[in-house]
């Protein structure tokens, strides 16, 4: 436990983050600034994958004590194993929530009156939470760690069943989905490696409970990315409200992404990418990274070589151990047969490698997009990759992997234009191509990528400046938590 001071309101949060590393980063960059505007806060955390307190030290951490099934902890399906703690962790969530309650009863000073905990925020995967809380009478907000295009797409699937969107069927893949333009059903949210009606069914849990359980939701994005899929939400919601709060890192400090821990999808990073890319022109570098859980196939990782070697672009290679598997197929779920060690570059490479790129086996990614040799971002597009982006105007190419992902890979190339698909199948030769496009700013006959990338940042910088939309969403979070 870390931090036990009584909030400046006499009024606390609870919050419950989901344990994959991005989710624990948001909900920690949200409990930073509710802090600083004078909730207090406590962080229920499950034992498996856990914070670090020591980075919060104003934050009460307390575990929920779980006790997971190991083939929980070791499932290689991911949807399987979200479905699996949800599960496991619903009961010690309940329990540990009640115990908060019951010490935290009265006001400020010991006398009577409205209970210090005023709700639960809960990470938007942690569906059986939200009925949790209504059991001990918490209101209970989701926070989305993806965007809100992906959200909106979840909230739909009803619609999406009874008109044969869901599941997915080969012969509809490139039909546009009315009211959720600019996708295509190839587009809807997939999980290779995982059964359809499993991730149909996860999916439609995670949208009831929010529809019978919450008292509302927050999303880490803003309305210059996503001001139309915001108000869908909102009327999708009857009434309930939507909070737009992000970028959250653009207002967190570092501290937040630190203190997600060093779990299961957590990596060190090394800052010695920063002192090579401070030797590179303006604008020149390539920075190359599948985030904290995407895996290739060999196959896959060869032809990403071959092709940075032949763009005659300069590189840097965020490779972590396990991110590419021997054999079969990638995704998140194919650990079983994942390579222990950094992949190595063909040997034919390695030259190319030493002069003109660099390779790690993790990058400080916030610092990596701001610093001014970075000209553009080969992504998997997970939702903080791209916001990251977006706050710092770097175009990309997108090449999604599972999930939302490749909702918000359609979003970057044909909603908001900061970027170019990798192309399918990849291989070397249009992959080197796509790189130097986009390197080289090539302009269509609108805007290009990277002019649409810094007007995005401008927009994304101005919602986080006082008075900017999200810092008011952020007060109205706090009035709105306040009166619960």
């Amino acid at each position: 436990m870390a931090g036990d001071g009584r909030a400046p309101t006499g009024r606390r949060v609870v919050m419950f983050p989901f344990p994959f590393g991005s989710h624990t980063t948001q909900m920690l960059q949200l409990g930073e600034l509710l802090r600083a505007r004078g909730l207090g806060v406590t962080v229920l955390h499950t034992d498996f994958n856990a914070p670090d307190p020591t980075c919060h030290p104003e934050i009460t951490f307390v575990s929920i004590r779980e006790s997971l099934p190991a083939d929980v902890v070791a499932s290689p399906d991911m949807v399987e194993q979200m479905i699996g703690l949800n599960a496991a962790c619903e009961a010690p969530f309940q329990a540990a929530l009640a115990e908060e309650l019951l010490a935290r009863g009265t006001t400020t000073g010991g006398q009577q009156g409205p209970r210090e905990v005023a709700c639960v925020v809960v990470d938007g995967q942690w569906y059986k939470m939200l009925g949790a809380a209504t059991r001990v009478a918490v209101p209970a907000l989701a926070l989305r760690a993806d965007g809100a295009a992906t959200f909106l797409s979840m909230l739909d699937t009803p619609r999406l069943v009874a008109d044969g969107y869901l599941p997915i069927k080969e012969e509809r893949l490139d039909e546009v989905v009315p009211g959720l333009e600019p996708l295509r059903v190839r587009d809807l949210i997939r999980m290779d490696g995982s059964d359809d009606e499993t991730v149909l069914r996860f999916i439609t849990s995670n949208a009831e409970a929010v529809r019978a359980s919450s008292a509302g939701v927050v999303l880490n994005t803003f309305e210059g990315i996503e001001g139309r899929e915001l108000a869908k939400i909102r009327r999708e919601l009857s009434g309930r409200p939507a909070f737009a709060v992000g970028p959250l890192h653009l207002q967190a400090s570092p501290a937040a992404a630190v203190g997600a821990g060093r779990g299961q999808f957590q990596h060190a990073p090394d800052c010695s990418c920063l002192a090579w890319l401070d030797a590179r022109p303006p604008r020149s570098v390539l920075y190359v990274s599948m985030g904290s859980m995407a895996r290739v196939d060999r196959a896959v990782f060869e032809e990403t070589a071959w092709a940075l070697a032949a763009s005659g672009v300069p590189f840097l290679w965020v490779l972590r151990p396990g991110s590419v598997v021997r054999g079969g197929a990638g995704g998140a779920g194919a650990d079983a047969d994942a390579e222990d060690e950094v992949p190595r570059v063909p040997e034919e490479l390695r030259e190319t490698v030493r002069h003109r790129g660099k390779i790690v086996a993790w990058a400080p990614q916030r610092e990596v997009l701001v610093h001014p040799a970075v000209g553009g971002f080969w992504t998997h597009c997970g939702w903080n990759s791209m916001v990251e982006a977006i706050s710092e105007g770097v175009p990309m190419l997108v090449q999604p992997c599972f999930a939302e992902q490749i909702v918000n890979a359609r979003y970057v190339t044909h909603q908001w234009g900061v970027g170019f698909e990798v192309g399918k199948p990849l291989e070397r030769t249009a992959m080197a191509r796509m790189i130097r496009r986009l390197m080289a700013g090539e302009l269509g006959p609108h805007q290009g990528p990277r002019e649409r990338a810094r007007l995005l940042m401008t927009q994304a910088k101005q919602c986080v400046a006082e008075g900017g939309a999200a810092s008011l969403a952020l007060d109205g979070l706090v009035e709105y938590i306040s009166s619960l």
